[in-house]
C-alpha cells in the first residue's frame, strides 16, 4: 500500500495529525531533518501507528522532502 505523508519536522511531540483534504496523511516528528533522523523516527512512528515491523516500511519518494511516498507491505 503506498501512502502520501505530510511531515513537519522539530514539532514538539511524535504524532500522526490526520488526514488533510486531499488525503495525504500530515505527521509531526521531533527529530531534526538532519542526517535521517526525521526519516529514522518517521518509520519508527509509521510501524507503531500501522502495527507493522519497520522493515516492512520503505520511503519511496521525497527521502529529502517533506512530502513524502511511503509504501507498506511486503
Amino acid at each position: 500500500m503506498k501512502i502520501q505523508i505530510r511531515v513537519i519536522p522539530r514539532s514538539s511531540r511524535n504524532e500522526v495529525v490526520g488526514k488533510m483534504a486531499d488525503g495525504t496523511l500530515k505527521i509531526k516528528l521531533t527529530a531534526a531533518p538532519v542526517d535521517g533522523a526525521a526519516n529514522k523516527a518517521l518509520i519508527e512512528l509509521l510501524s507503531t501507528h500501522f502495527a507493522v515491523p519497520k522493515s516492512m516500511i520503505r520511503i519511496a519518494r521525497g527521502e529529502t522532502g517533506r512530502k513524502k511516498v511511503v509504501e507498506i507491505g511486503e
